[in-house]
């Protein structure tokens, strides 16, 4: 097929029409509409935020996505900043994951278990069979089995006669031993509180901010539903006024 008739700029016949692209009103850049958002369908506060640094933008002017989601950030940081008085590692972290819209709950428990060494493993296993019944029993069992051979074997033939001087060195040296490995395996599990502690907290201050923020984009939806509704009224009382004159 000639392909010399074909006007310059046309689509090919066969071909999909290129899609239509927008200019950013804040950076000026050509995207596809899917990526831009409309300043009034976000939220009032968010809205004059992005104002305050780009005066006299239409209602309808169309904004980059990428920007909206960094002046999302900035405007939860300087709301943290005016209520608490500082902006935390953590609050950092909330506001980065309300403006990339991710999710910040994790399973403390199973990253804290991943990383715990070789020693950390044997420590914790220790300690739990410690503070176990089997433990007491078996022990006690021990103890019991300990004195019944030394008292059968007689004071001249035991190896530990009375009062069982070797069976108290005994104790002493488990006990000496045990300790450190009981205070290793709290310690570790007051690491393991204070990461769950951590993730805690960022759920709970941006569950409180998302909530906010939907209050506040309810309250602006239902003021913009209720000016159209008032407009669509006006706009009747006008045709029945007209339709009166005209009879």
């Amino acid at each position: 097929m000639d392909q010399t008739n074909i006007p310059t700029g046309s689509t090919p016949p066969g071909s999909k029409p290129e899609a239509k692209r927008y200019a950013c009103a804040v950076t000026g850049r050509q995207l596809l509409k899917k990526n831009l958002v409309r300043l009034d369908d976000l939220r009032p506060t968010l809205a004059d935020r992005i104002r305050a640094d780009h005066a006299g933008l239409a209602e309808d002017a169309l904004i980059d996505r990428t920007e909206v989601n960094r002046y999302r950030n900035r405007y939860v940081e300087e709301m943290l900043r005016e209520e608490h008085g500082e902006f935390s590692e953590l609050d950092r972290q909330v506001a980065e994951s309300i403006a990339n819209q991710d999710t910040i709950a994790e399973n403390t428990e199973d990253d804290f278990l991943e990383h715990r060494t070789l020693g950390q493993r044997l420590s914790d296993r220790l300690a739990s069979f410690g503070g176990s019944w089997p433990f007491l029993i078996s022990f006690g069992a021990f103890l019991l089995v300990w004195m019944a051979i030394s008292v059968a074997m007689g004071e001249q033939k035991s190896f530990d006669p009375y009062p069982f001087i070797l069976l108290n060195l005994v104790l002493s040296c488990l006990a000496a031993v045990q300790a450190p490995i009981i205070m290793m395996s709290q310690k570790r599990q007051e690491a393991k509180d204070r990461l769950r502690s951590h993730n805690d907290y960022q759920v709970n201050l941006k569950a409180e901010l998302e909530i906010r923020h939907l209050h506040e984009k309810l309250d602006h939806l239902i003021t913009k539903q209720w000016q159209r509704l008032a407009e669509i009224q006006q706009i009747q009382l006008e045709i029945m006024q007209d339709s009166r004159r005209r009879t």
